[in-house]
């Protein structure tokens, strides 16, 4: 239903978990996929498996809290395809702590890659976009973007930064031909949420928790992220921008 052939698409920490789903269905859907991450060896294993699917796919290794890299990832991929149709911002890290538990060190460090490394690979691409005056741009916020958290001071500081922004780039961009959505997940049944459960006493019993937040309770699968990510970023999702695109389970509205 979703046809993305002859569209670019570039997936920032697309070695594992969210992004590499994400990287995956829209090459399953017809895009040439790049798959960025700073884990070189991970992102050449997921865009390897993908390559040997059949699919469009090749990694690149970015940092993007290095805003030169994010620079020259956009000046390579430009001179290699000419465009980028689509960009996702997954890229992301977190901190559990209240604000007296969290250090300006912390919050540094959760700017640099949350907002900053949006901030900077979006700016390497939007002129491009605005000249070819067409281009999606996606980027995985949080449902602690939308709603507070609990021990989350850092991190939904910097996810509501991210829905903010989103905003105020649709707005601007609007009459560029440029859409932005930001999504927000709620908890996702990622390898790292998996080992961070692990680590618990009763793993069990800290499995069972996570998944009663949501009002399914259960989790999501990164796939059912990844089919959203895929609807919004095609032609049929044209009217959808500058929204925060909840899928949480009912986490919200609990």
């Amino acid at each position: 239903m979703f046809d993305l052939q002859g569209k670019t698409a570039l997936v920032t920490g697309a070695a594992s978990g969210i992004g590499e789903a994400i990287a995956e269905t829209l090459a399953n859907a017809g895009a040439f996929v790049y798959l960025a991450d700073i884990d070189e060896n991970a992102g050449h294993a997921a865009a390897n498996r993908l390559a040997e699917l059949g699919l469009n796919a090749t990694f690149l290794q970015l940092d993007v809290a290095d805003e030169a890299a994010c620079g020259n990832i956009a000046g390579e991929v430009l001179d290699q395809r000419g465009r980028l149709d689509i960009l996702v911002n997954n890229a992301g890290i977190g901190h559990v702590g209240t604000l007296l538990q969290t250090e300006a060190s912390d919050l540094d460090r959760l700017y640099s890659v949350n907002v900053r490394g949006i901030f900077s690979l979006t700016k390497a691409f939007l002129p491009r976009m605005i000249e070819r005056k067409g281009g999606a741009v996606i980027n995985l916020a949080s449902i602690g973007g939308v709603v507070a958290i609990a021990d989350r001071l850092a991190y939904c500081t910097t996810k509501f930064t991210v829905v903010g922004f989103t905003k105020c780039l649709a707005l601007d961009h609007a009459k560029d031909g440029i859409r932005a959505v930001a999504v927000c997940p709620g908890r996702v049944e990622t390898p790292f949420v998996k080992k961070r459960i692990a680590e618990y006493p009763d793993p069990q019993k800290a499995y069972e928790e996570m998944s009663a937040t949501q009002a399914l309770g259960r989790m999501a699968s990164p796939l059912e992220i990844a089919a959203s990510v895929l609807y919004l970023a095609s032609d049929e999702a044209s009217f959808v921008t500058g929204t925060a695109f909840e899928i949480d389970g009912g986490f919200s509205g609990i």
